[in-house]
């Protein structure tokens, strides 16, 4: 496994780009909006997402502002396998609570698991493999 991104809400996406583009330096990777779902996700890092870690920008539409305990929303981890990884974290005690299947308004095949806390941890499928 390997760590992809992690994902925070935003109140207003430009003030965001900027504080991450311009004031820290990231660029920005790829942004898209996702009219059906009324959210925009942008990402933004230090280098190509294949190499590196990155932050994932979300904008939901008609909300410009989260208190701190609601503004986190979870870290990614890249698999090969999804439905053999979400196995393996079941056998090991783990608890998954979003089966494998396509993200909602999208394609890409993802699940979530949770930590003792409840901090959620999402799994995407890297490969080509589905099932």
């Amino acid at each position: 496994m390997f760590l992809l991104h992690t994902m925070i809400r935003v109140g207003d996406l430009d003030k965001s780009l900027q504080f991450y583009c311009d004031i820290l330096g990231m660029n920005l990777l790829r942004k898209k909006d996702y009219p059906s779902g009324e959210f925009t996700l942008a990402f933004v890092g230090y280098g190509k997402e294949s190499d590196n870690a990155v932050i994932e920008l979300t904008h939901n539409w008609g909300t410009d502002k989260y208190d701190l305990g609601n503004g986190f929303g979870h870290i990614a981890l890249g698999v090969e396998d999804i439905y053999g990884t979400c196995d393996k974290i079941r056998a090991k005690g783990g608890k998954v609570v979003r089966e494998p299947g396509p993200m909602k308004h999208g394609t890409t095949v993802i699940a979530f698991v949770e930590d003792p806390d409840g901090y959620k941890i999402e799994l995407i499928q890297t490969s080509s493999k589905k099932d």
